[in-house]
């Protein structure tokens, strides 16, 4: 396991303060407020701590509702909603300074035999031919290089290939908008499947607004042509999978509007299952000009 690896899994741990009370530790990202993806996984971790082990989480519903400190403590309240027969339903309210910044409602499910059908998994290159984020990120001169460090630092435990050039790396002429990349943890991870969730709940908050920038011919965050940030965030999880290997998150965006923007994205695993559907809206402004 790589060292960046082993400190994302440490920052995901929760304190236990009292009865379905956590305590998370943040840190900053590419942006100067802690990322929405570190606040959406330690809120799983906290949902799923207060959850029978033979339930497993098939769906959450998340509002960011104002940025995170990186420089305090977040506080996460779970509230024990539902507890069925067959499903388990959780909500949690993370607190930083007296406040709600985030909330979380998560429901998890025994196994249970059903139906079964799935669209097929779009065509995309074996993740070994592409590029590493690393050299993809250095290959693009006129990114700073303290851009380029944020963003490496950043992403050090997630092994991120792009297919096509991201938003940051080809701007300037609208796309497509339609964004691939395959994603891994760089390392293996325990059996846990509760830390699988959290760990693509925690990436797919990276890369799914991309598809509304590359339809504005946008650069993004990393350029400084467009500001904005996460408003709530949808995952469904249909079959087993595994954070530590290789996953397809491919995303496209259906509408810009209002100064939001939508994100779709189905993540199948490498031989073909598709294992969650994800939908996020964000604020997507351009720049006023003075």
């Amino acid at each position: 396991m790589s060292e960046a690896l082993q400190s994302l899994l440490d920052l995901l741990d929760l304190e236990r303060i009292e009865e379905d009370i956590y305590r998370g530790r943040s840190r900053s990202a590419v942006v100067p407020r802690v990322f929405g993806g570190q606040v959406a996984a330690q809120a799983v971790v906290a949902a799923g701590r207060t959850v029978p082990a033979d339930r497993h989480a098939h769906s959450l519903h998340a509002y960011f509702l104002r940025p995170g400190d990186p420089g305090a403590p977040i506080v996460y309240n779970v509230d024990r909603l539902r507890d069925g027969r067959s499903f388990t339903t959780r909500r949690v309210v993370a607190v930083q300074h007296g406040k709600p910044i985030f909330t979380l409602s998560a429901s998890f499910q025994t196994y249970e035999e059903g139906l079964d059908h799935q669209a097929p998994m779009p065509h995309a290159p074996d993740p070994a031919t592409l590029p590493t984020g690393e050299e993809r990120l250095r290959s693009y001169p006129h990114l700073p290089a303290e851009t380029v460090e944020r963003f490496l630092e950043a992403r050090a435990a997630v092994d991120l290939r792009y297919v096509d050039d991201p938003p940051f790396g080809d701007f300037g002429t609208p796309r497509e908008p339609h964004s691939q990349v395959w994603f891994r943890t760089n390392g293996k991870l325990a059996d846990d499947p509760l830390l699988h969730v959290v760990l693509a709940t925690y990436v797919s908050d990276m890369t799914l607004l991309d598809s509304v920038l590359l339809a504005h011919g946008r650069g993004g965050w990393a350029v400084g042509d467009v500001v904005g940030a996460s408003l709530d965030h949808a995952m469904w999880f249909h079959r087993p999978f595994r954070a530590d290997e290789w996953l397809l998150y491919d995303q496209q965006s259906p509408s810009a509007s209002g100064g939001r923007g939508l994100g779709q994205a189905r993540i199948h695993t490498q031989d073909g299952r598709l294992a969650i559907s994800v939908v996020q809206e964000g604020v997507v402004r351009v720049p006023r000009e003075h």
